[in-house]
């Protein structure tokens, strides 16, 4: 089966395609334990590594922590990187706190992403907790400081706080974000044989549970391009989640600031350059937790440079996941096409444009 179609709209191809599919091992499995099947289904090799994401905090001013977990790379025998298995803090409902911590698990919290950056550059992911934070402490000239519970600490001479590790949660290690690098080709039997060796040791699907497209966002960066997408993407947002049937559930989605959908009508952004139009763009400070991710494509980070799309549920079946790709990227393709210059009406009818896009 092929996902790159056509009809009297022209072809349809997916390109280069990264997913992000959210899961939930079963009671005493964990994500190492699927990146392990997917290692030796390829025969490749897991190698483990540090995670960043972020959390907010209740704790009295500092809104936010940033934290470090452990993630599962795979790579093949020639080390090309085939997916990683990583945690998602938004996946808490299904987990049983009471539970013992998995032994030789922990996390590393900070309030400054800098100091996780750090750590990442100067830790071993492998090492157990109990040294793991040495080479930070030896960086500041200062000794890891243990507390509760096998708890680690550094700070700097004054006492003020650089790293904190610790123990996690219970059954914190059955989420399971399952990235993939860029499918560039052959996407249906990619995506099958992931999901099916996820069914096979049992993984489900979390109650908060998302997938996430990426797009290549090369293709993508045009001032005309950027509001085609805001201006169809707030036409029919709504009714592309009620289509999709978008988790309730689910985290960190929501609209682009309101200012958005007026500022990238105006003449003036149009007749920018994508430079000029990217530098005005980074000045709203867009995030990536809202329903269309914009903040990837303005503000381009390492190997990942794309428009992400988190409004979809979480299926276990490829041909599913594919068809709901098909469709955004049959919208990306309206959005491209400006070869009169300037910005084309939103189509009203959405359901009329959808039946109108190739079917897989």
């Amino acid at each position: 089966m092929s996902f790159s179609a056509s009809d009297q709209r022209g072809p349809v191809d997916l390109g280069p395609l990264g997913l992000e599919i959210e899961l939930l091992a079963p009671p005493g499995n964990s994500r190492e334990d699927l990146a392990k099947a997917i290692a030796r289904h390829h025969g490749g090799n897991v190698r483990r590594f540090f995670h960043p994401q972020g959390e907010p905090s209740k704790a009295p001013n500092t809104p936010f922590f940033e934290n470090l977990t452990l993630g599962f790379a795979v790579e093949d025998a020639e080390g090309r990187l085939l997916a990683q298995c990583v945690d998602d803090l938004t996946l808490q409902d299904d987990l049983d706190r009471r539970h013992p911590p998995r032994p030789g698990w922990y996390r590393i919290v900070s309030d400054d992403s800098r100091m996780l950056h750090l750590t990442m550059r100067q830790a071993d992911p492998t090492a157990p907790l109990e040294t793991v934070l040495q080479p930070i402490a030896g960086l500041f000239g200062t000794q890891v400081e243990e507390g509760v519970a096998g708890m680690r600490r550094v700070a700097d001479v004054t006492g003020a706080p650089i790293v904190l590790g610790a123990t996690l949660p219970g059954e914190r290690e059955r989420p399971c974000e399952l990235i993939t690098p860029p499918i560039a080709s052959d996407h249906l039997h990619q995506v099958e044989t992931l999901l099916g060796l996820a069914l096979e040791l049992g993984f489900t699907v979390p109650a908060e549970g998302a997938i996430h497209i990426h797009f290549d966002g090369a293709p993508l960066c045009h001032p005309v391009t950027v509001a085609h997408l805001v201006r169809f993407f707030s036409a029919h947002g709504e009714a592309l989640k009620d289509h999709f049937g978008t988790n309730p559930r689910c985290r960190r989605l929501g609209g682009w600031p309101p200012e958005l959908l007026e500022f990238v009508s105006y003449p003036g952004f149009l007749a920018l350059d994508w430079e000029g139009a990217r530098e005005q763009l980074i000045e709203l400070k867009l995030t990536k937790y809202c329903d269309f991710n914009l903040r990837n494509l303005v503000l381009p980070l390492p190997d990942k440079h794309t428009f992400e799309v988190r409004i979809l549920p979480v299926w276990l079946d490829a041909v599913k996941i594919l068809e709901a790709a098909t469709v955004f990227a049959g919208i990306l393709g309206w959005a491209k096409d400006h070869a009169g210059g300037g910005l084309k009406p939103v189509p009203e009818d959405l359901s009329g444009f959808l039946n109108l896009q190739p079917q897989p």
